[in-house]
């Protein structure tokens, strides 16, 4: 009886174990393979302007440097709206583009307060404030606020 209990046990792990015997021959061949392709693409020479690794990262700061950040962007698409058009127009657009684009919502107070200080410049204090609205809560006056004084 002992028999056919270890022949049970031995044939419930035969194919766990060919798996197991095929890991452990292929896992150290892939090891070894992935390692010397790693080290085929590291710069021993000691030059930086050989290094694939710094060129892809000159490129990318130069891309990031020549294209303005989508904030600034809107910020000036505002400014150039408040002179041609009103300051309320460019509130309402900026507040359109935070609703449509959350990530702008951390700079929404600093671009209202360039606007508020826009409008002074082109509008005067007083007209300026009749703008005000709550968009970025109140930025708008207090950019308004810090040109008047």
């Amino acid at each position: 009886m002992k028999h056919s209990t270890n022949q049970l046990t031995r044939s419930g792990r035969g194919p766990a174990r060919r798996i197991g015997r095929s890991l452990a021959l292929v896992l150290p061949v892939v090891l070894v393979l992935s390692g010397t392709l790693a080290v085929t693409r590291v710069n021993w020479s000691g030059n930086p302007s050989d290094s694939v690794l710094t060129a892809s990262s000159e490129k990318l700061a130069a891309r990031a440097a020549a294209a303005p950040a989508p904030q600034d962007v809107l910020r000036d698409q505002l400014l150039l709206e408040l002179q041609k058009k009103d300051p309320g127009t460019a509130l309402t657009h900026l507040q359109q583009a935070v609703n449509g684009r959350p990530s702008l919502a951390k700079h929404c107070t600093s671009i209202a307060r360039a606007l508020g200080r826009a409008a002074v410049r082109m509008y005067g204090p007083s007209r300026a404030q009749s703008y005000a609205r709550p968009v970025c809560d109140t930025s708008f006056a207090t950019g308004v606020a810090a040109a008047h004084s």
